[in-house]
């Protein structure tokens, strides 16, 4: 065996790889099969589950609950933006009009609102379960790092979501928080001025915010939850201690 083939049977056969992997490369019909059973938008579904991983006292369904707040939150935030235009001479003005103009558009803003708190308290409650099961651990190690992603994503929707109804707590907080940022060493201005599109809060920190907030951090979000149940179901369901 040459150098390179060492180097790559060692890489494979490493505790990182066979994290991610659980198969060789698709050179075999076994392999091959393996391949699309392995795949999460062609092979969703479980073999088996522990029947103890499902009691209500071991799990709480905070992954479930998560995932049912996220779809409320895309539910109401795809209703929410027929009456919001992102613009600082008009969103105050939506919002206000939302609350008042708008058949239930309060319960509507409302429904948004707690549920994005209720989705962050979840995941956090989520993460602290697994980490105190130690459901962490081999062969859901992987599993655990894109949940640590998965919570990063949660506070950064809530974080640009802040800036939308542009009111006078909306901008200070969203200036306190770039500013939290801009205090980061060496590219702290850096990070700032990526944020705001500018040196301040204004009409370019209202689209990037609204962009990230409707289209680029829920896509993510989407993806990653899809690989986290994928890998549930191919790394089984941890059981209690």
């Amino acid at each position: 065996m040459g150098p390179a083939a060492a180097v790559t049977d060692r890489v494979m056969n490493s505790r990182v790889w066979r994290s991610v992997f659980r198969h060789g490369w698709p050179e075999t019909a076994r392999t091959r099969s393996l391949a699309v059973m392995s795949n999460v938008f062609l092979h969703l579904h479980p073999t088996s589950v522990r029947r103890s991983s499902l009691r209500m006292s071991y799990t709480f369904c905070l992954g479930g609950l998560t995932l049912f707040f996220f779809v409320e939150l895309i539910v109401t935030g795809v209703l929410l933006m027929f009456y919001y235009v992102p613009s600082t001479s008009q969103a105050y003005w939506d919002m206000k009009n939302l609350e008042t103009s708008v058949n239930l558009g309060m319960l509507l803003r409302n429904l948004h609102r707690w549920g994005a708190h209720a989705m962050v308290i979840a995941v956090f409650l989520h993460m602290a379960r697994v980490f105190y099961t130690r459901a962490y651990k081999p062969p859901r190690e992987f599993n655990w790092v894109i949940g640590v992603v998965l919570l990063v994503l949660t506070l950064l929707l809530s974080f640009t979501g802040y800036l939308l109804p542009w009111d006078q707590l909306a901008y200070w907080g969203i200036t306190v928080g770039t500013n939290i940022g801009g205090a980061a060493p060496a590219v702290g201005q850096y990070v700032r001025f990526l944020l705001l599109g500018g040196y301040e809060v204004g009409q370019n920190a209202l689209i990037r915010f609204y962009t990230l907030h409707i289209a680029a951090l829920p896509l993510a979000a989407g993806v990653l939850m899809a690989v986290h149940f994928w890998r549930i179901r191919k790394d089984g369901f941890s059981g209690p201690l």
